[in-house]
């Protein structure tokens, strides 16, 4: 993302003069929470009358996922339309429907499944209908898939509520609908900022070296194969067409990612962690497809790839680069942010190789869990205090 190109003067706090500063920073600490909770919830501690793979799986897509596209989303929208971003109080009002959300989940052994329902359901559609005002508004039509994706993740997430308030079979159909719409974003955005970093960058530091590839056949057909592919895993896991799809749409984009030029720049964290986060998406479809004709490889090793490695990597990576250019300072990756760029990839490889750990199972759990709260505790502890206030106007800070 580029740099808002103006703000409105807000009387109040900075934290709320941008929509990725509350949000970016509501997204970490759920998320360095949320694991331990739901560890706690496998050793036997109940908070939710609900079984503790549907709260995590839930809580970690239309929770976490979800806040970090409400940030990326109400800075680049701005951007793209040219339109003021929502600050001040319509965005505090917009951030307590969220945590509502989010202590609803927690207090449903109190308030029952149809009142936590109630509570959950209301952030998406608002937030549906902001960014849906400014990007008509601003004839922005290039941009209309990103309301396609905002609909389909209000859907996914109403699919799981209605599994859980009236038993039907749709909480793993509601789920998958997330986590695939999630993917898809990454698939669109990273398509876009992935290759533009990167050329920006190489143009500066290593004219010598030719440029990521243009947008051309290899990526539509990355697109669509990978939309494909999610769509049939969500509405037909079982098809025998769904894993052949995943392979083709692996193979897709790990060939669009091998035209970005990744390994030339491995000495920029700020890009590597993209290019990474990126790899984990081609990964895990692979993995998918893998997972169909193999018992040695167990499904939710594939689905973890996709979780832990590519939304969880991706975000961490846009969260810290957004929070360093739009607070005015350099993009530079310090020692603390390598670190949790660092414990975030720990966190993923860990989690994928639990469930085939055999005897080892639960320690790798905790490992990946213990490196996953360190990796957003880290941006909590490093990028609280620059969201919090307000944007520098010189570059001669420390690098976080």
């Amino acid at each position: 993302m580029t740099a808002i190109p103006r703000y409105r003067p807000v009387a109040g706090p900075a934290l709320f003069s941008a929509g990725f500063r509350p949000f970016f920073l509501a997204a970490a600490i759920w998320a360095g929470l949320a694991i331990p909770l739901w560890l706690a919830a496998i050793a036997g501690f109940d908070f939710a009358p609900m079984p503790s793979p549907t709260w995590h799986v839930h809580e970690m897509t239309f929770g976490f996922g979800v806040a970090t596209v409400a940030g990326f989303l109400l800075t680049a929208v701005p951007n793209w339309t040219g339109r003021m971003p929502l600050q001040g109080a319509p965005l505090v009002g917009l951030l307590l429907l969220w945590i509502a959300g989010r202590l609803a989940m927690l207090a449903s052994a109190r308030i029952g499944a149809a009142a936590t329902a109630g509570l959950d359901l209301l952030f998406l559609p608002v937030f549906l209908c902001a960014i849906g005002r400014e990007i008509l508004a601003g004839r922005n039509w290039r941009n209309l898939p990103v309301l396609a994706a905002l609909a389909l993740l209000c859907c996914g997430n109403a699919l799981v509520h209605v599994g859980l308030v009236t038993g039907a079979d749709t909480e793993t159909t509601g789920n998958h609908l997330g986590i695939a719409t999630l993917l898809a974003l990454i698939t669109l955005v990273g398509g876009r900022i992935i290759p533009s970093f990167t050329r920006n960058w190489l143009a500066k530091q290593r004219p010598d070296l030719p440029p990521p590839a243009a947008f051309g056949a290899i990526d539509r057909l990355a697109m669509g194969s990978t939309v494909l592919a999610l769509g049939l895993w969500t509405i037909l896991p079982d098809a025998a067409a769904t894993p052949w799809a995943a392979l083709a749409a692996g193979f897709a984009n790990a060939l669009r990612l091998a035209r970005w030029r990744g390994t030339a720049v491995l000495r920029e964290p700020l890009l590597w962690i993209l290019h990474l986060g990126y790899a984990w998406l081609a990964l895990g479809l692979l993995l998918l497809a893998a997972s169909r004709w193999t018992d040695l490889l167990p499904a939710t090793a594939s689905l973890h790839a996709l979780t832990a490695g590519a939304i969880g990597t991706m975000t961490l990576a846009v969260m810290t680069r957004a929070s360093l250019g739009h607070t005015g300072r350099p993009l530079v990756a310090g020692t603390g942010t390598t670190a949790i760029y660092l414990l975030v990839t720990a966190a993923a490889g860990l989690r994928l190789l639990a469930p085939i750990a055999g005897e080892q199972y639960l320690l790798l759990l905790t490992l990946a869990g213990l490196a996953w709260s360190g990796a957003f505790g880290g941006f909590v502890l490093l990028y609280a205090s620059p969201l919090a206030r307000p944007r520098v106007t010189t570059a001669a800070v420390r690098p976080i």
